[in-house]
């Protein structure tokens, strides 16, 4: 255990370590799918991953020039006694695997539930879920502005839960390579799939979630815990081989494959999801 607290604490120093999670994870995932794909690539994947890398590097660039906010968040909460696990005073496990699963309910599943019921939040998050070819660089493909607003509610999970700095480290490498995870187009057996999804959220939990029609797109909204979707009621099951990608108020591929065009997209006003009648029997 001090040997992994030593090494995440070190972590804020260590940008190629931070980078080789990030990009490391991608070509893993990326090999995989490519090898056991749930739908075969009928697009230019090399367009593809251009835009959706295109949009991780400005999160890096957001995250990296914000990075000050955040060590400063951690060390003003061990500095001065503050947040849920300082009060607390558990041991070091209690202490890391509760952190992990409140830094993640806030900081993740809080956040991303809010930005589906928040119009301007949505705004800068339908961009996310305009890829109709979801794999995993999708889950690096946030519009800047929709960065900063991640990167706020990891601010405010720290200043209420009160993680040392290693552990806020910690869970945003375990958060970074869970996106990577479960955006990926991988074919999974059913039995790994649900002894995964027991704990974690799976590529065929969190697919569901970008459905192009409600309510399947306001559903799944875990990253690293599963169990979140669970436990409010917001969980759904449905055959990932029946999904069609994408939003339904911007299938337009001139504006979902354009960086100019997503860019200006949550600036361009809010379209009104379309209502059905029917239950497609996903």
């Amino acid at each position: 255990m001090d040997a992994i607290i030593d090494y995440f604490s070190r972590l804020e120093h260590l940008p190629l370590h931070r980078g080789a999670y990030l990009f490391g994870g991608l070509f893993f995932f990326f090999l995989i799918e490519n090898t056991l794909p749930l739908f075969k690539a009928s697009y230019n994947k090399t367009k593809h991953s251009g835009l959706n890398i295109f949009f991780t590097l400005t999160t890096i660039v957001i995250n990296f020039a914000m990075a000050f906010i955040l060590a400063w968040a951690a060390v003003f909460v061990e500095a001065n006694n503050f947040g849920i696990l300082n009060w607390m005073g558990a041991s070091i496990l209690i202490c890391m695997t509760l952190g992990l699963l409140l830094m993640d309910f806030i900081g993740a599943w809080l956040a991303h539930y809010i930005e589906h019921h928040v119009t301007w939040m949505w705004q800068f998050h339908v961009i996310h879920h305009t890829d109709q070819n979801v794999d995993t660089t999708t889950g690096n493909r946030h519009h800047p502005g929709e960065s900063v607003i991640r990167f706020l509610f990891t601010v405010i999970a720290v200043l209420i839960v009160g993680p040392p700095l290693w552990l806020v480290f910690m869970y945003q490498t375990i958060s970074v390579i869970l996106t990577q995870f479960n955006h990926s187009n991988v074919k999974m057996p059913s039995w790994l799939d649900a002894g995964l999804r027991l704990v974690i959220c799976t590529p065929n939990m969190h697919r569901v979630h970008h459905h192009y029609r409600q309510p399947y797109s306001d559903s799944n909204y875990g990253n690293i815990f599963s169990f979140w979707d669970r436990i409010f009621g917001t969980y759904v099951v449905a055959d990932n081989s029946k999904l069609i990608y994408g939003v339904d108020t911007y299938m337009d591929k001139e504006i979902t494959e354009d960086i100019v065009a997503l860019l200006k997209l949550p600036f361009q006003g809010h379209k009104e999801h379309i209502t059905y009648k029917e239950d497609e029997n996903l």
